[in-house]
């Protein structure tokens, strides 16, 4: 049954926002959704920025929001953000900043910050849910992209917003493993080959970084080919 609300989507780029958006459009119709990109100063802005605008333009989609929040790159603490701090290669996660188990590829409390120009833009256009691809299970281990994260942010929705708003957050793929989260793509016709993962290169995927790692296991384990290049490929298991 299609859901009539208005819906804005997540959609960095990656694979995990794009079939989230696959997800998004088979319930609200394209017409109803509204697509926000976060630019935040990581190393591949330039090229998340064209998978976003690939995946829209894929989807007919024309209501688009694209905000920078350039301040990420002043706190810093992440390789993401950080060009003194190296990207890990060649691991899963690698070593957290300050002796943490979070990989330093984590960029402090962000996803926050990205639900907070979602739930504006959706009180504002009167959108009754909001999507976002975090992914809790077979990814980096981020504290930001687990269930109790969303249920705690889904009540700050409640009492910081108007008595007669209704926003929903919807994390359609945050238990599913990155394999099934293809499969389900491809079910859905999702264009995985618009996407990016990488978190160092612009060109080519290094296949070597975290993210890398992650989404040519995924593929491997979904026995689908990965429909992007990469500079190298090295063994994605554990």
């Amino acid at each position: 049954m299609m859901d009539s609300r208005k819906a804005v989507v997540l959609l960095s780029g990656g694979m995990d926002s794009c079939v989230s958006t696959a997800i998004a459009r088979e319930r609200h119709g394209a017409e109803n959704l509204g697509l926000l990109h976060a630019g935040y100063g990581q190393r591949t802005q330039a090229r998340e920025r064209r998978a976003f605008e690939d995946i829209a333009d894929f989807y007919g989609v024309r209501d688009r929001l694209v905000v920078q929040l350039d301040h990420f790159r002043a706190i810093g603490g992440s390789a993401l953000t950080d060009k003194n701090i190296a990207v890990p290669e060649n691991e899963f996660g690698g070593p957290g900043l300050h002796g943490s188990m979070i990989p330093v590829t984590y960029v402090p409390f962000r996803n926050a910050h990205f639900l907070s120009v979602a739930v504006s833009w959706a009180e504002a256009i009167g959108a009754g849910a909001i999507y976002i691809g975090a992914v809790a299970e077979d990814s980096s281990g981020y504290p930001d992209c687990r269930p109790e994260y969303y249920r705690v942010f889904q009540e700050l929705i409640r009492v910081g917003t108007r008595p007669e708003t209704q926003i929903e957050i919807m994390t359609p793929v945050i238990t599913l493993k990155k394999s099934a989260i293809i499969q389900r793509g491809i079910e859905l016709g999702a264009p995985l080959h618009l996407t990016w993962s990488c978190y160092q290169n612009e060109d080519i995927a290094c296949g070597a970084c975290d993210s890398c790692l992650l989404r040519l296991r995924a593929f491997a384990e979904a026995g689908v080919p990965d429909p992007i290049a990469y500079r190298r490929t090295i063994s994605a298991s554990r």
